[in-house]
């Protein structure tokens, strides 16, 4: 008779051994977990060889004596080597700020507790808590292919985390007041092209503030957006593409714009919205020169600066350039079926998906669904 491979273990009450589950102590030395059987040497055999070939098919672990975050900032540095610097920035300070607590957790004892730790700290901002999460998981699944954490850290480390319930961005087109003063207002020339561009366009801000006069075609009537500036901290960077491929597209010109911006356009050299001593913009010139617009479409709406009595409140507040964009969709929207869903999101430079998740209920209110339904021949 075959003599049993396993022995009965009177202090544990079964047959048990030491099995290596595929990762390593702090030592760096192969950890291995106790199994036991209370049936039979067999039984705990049977088992053994499941965690044997969960390992071989799963593939073990790596040592690694980094701790989450310091393994976090060498992600950072390869896997974020080639984004903007305002999303590297947006990861670093995720990291630096919001996850530097876990610097004496090494990345093999990262659990579920730590990330929701980690959203606890910042419940207050749900923002925030979307930052974290979004770098949370891009570090935890490098970690899984780098090998190591096992690919059940997938689950049971990202799943089932409380966030905070986020608050929907509200999003508004012009009022009636403010198409008023955009129709009224008095502004020198390089701020009433900014602004009619805006309106009659939709164009994002850092794509109005990378046009040069080459970019209009008079003759086909439509500008061309194929850079963008953005902002790292006060600086300009002027980038050759913009955020995704949908933004390389021509806007078409309506004749009331042409006729309110070209002889500015075609009496400019270099960017049409320069700062004064430098070819692009800085962000504070930019707000400064925000700001004075602003200040002008309020004139334009009534409002008297320099009034001394009964000084009334500015009618118009907190108008920001992507107003102007919204704005411009929701009028696109008002003309379906006239222009397809499709083509609304190839002007804006965005997706159809965005145009029917942002602007569904301006489609819906269009429907006329009992007219619809009287017309289908039964």
């Amino acid at each position: 008779m075959a003599k049993t491979k396993y022995s009965y273990n009177e202090q544990f009450k079964g047959w048990t051994t030491l099995v290596w589950d595929g990762t390593y102590d702090e030592m760096g030395r192969k950890h291995r977990k106790r199994v036991i059987s209370k049936k039979s040497s067999r039984d705990l055999e049977n088992q053994v060889e499941a965690i044997r070939h969960h390992v071989e098919e799963h593939g073990s672990l790596d040592y690694c004596d980094l701790s989450f975050y310091e393994y976090a900032l060498q992600w950072l540095s390869v896997a974020k080597a080639s984004r903007e610097k305002n999303t590297k920035f947006m990861y670093e300070n995720a990291i630096r700020v919001h996850l530097s607590f876990l610097s004496n957790v090494k990345i093999s004892d990262i659990r579920h507790s730590h990330f929701q730790q980690a959203i606890n700290q910042q419940i207050e901002h749900p923002r925030t808590c979307e930052v974290i999460s979004m770098t949370f998981k891009q570090i935890v699944k490098s970690a899984v292919r780098d090998h190591l954490l096992p690919r059940s850290a997938l689950d049971d480390i990202l799943s089932d985390i409380s966030m905070p319930a986020k608050k929907k961005a509200e999003k508004r087109a012009l009022t009636e007041l403010e198409k008023e003063a955009v129709r009224n207002v008095k502004l020198p020339g390089r701020k009433l092209a900014f602004l009619l561009i805006l309106y009659y366009c939709g164009l994002r801000r850092e794509e109005a503030l990378a046009l040069t006069a080459s970019d209009f075609d008079w003759n086909d009537k439509v500008v061309r957006i194929r850079r963008v500036i953005i902002y790292v901290g006060n600086n300009p960077e002027l980038k050759d593409y913009p955020k995704t491929a949908n933004g390389l597209r021509d806007v078409p010109l309506p004749d009331a714009l042409i006729e309110g911006i070209r002889d500015y356009v075609e009496s400019t050299d270099g960017f049409l919205f320069r700062g004064r001593n430098a070819d692009m913009m800085t962000l504070s010139a930019y707000v400064r020169k925000w700001d004075s617009i602003v200040n002008a479409l309020n004139v334009a709406a009534g409002y008297n600066p320099n009034a001394k009595k009964n000084k009334m409140e500015k009618p118009i507040q907190d108008l920001t350039a992507h107003i102007f964009r919204h704005n411009y969709c929701t009028e696109l929207c008002y003309q379906i079926p006239a222009i397809s869903t499709k083509m609304i999101a190839r002007i804006l430079g965005d997706t159809e998906k965005m145009v029917l998740d942002v602007y569904s209920h301006i489609v819906e209110n269009k429907e006329n669904v009992g007219e619809a339904v009287n017309k289908i021949n039964m």
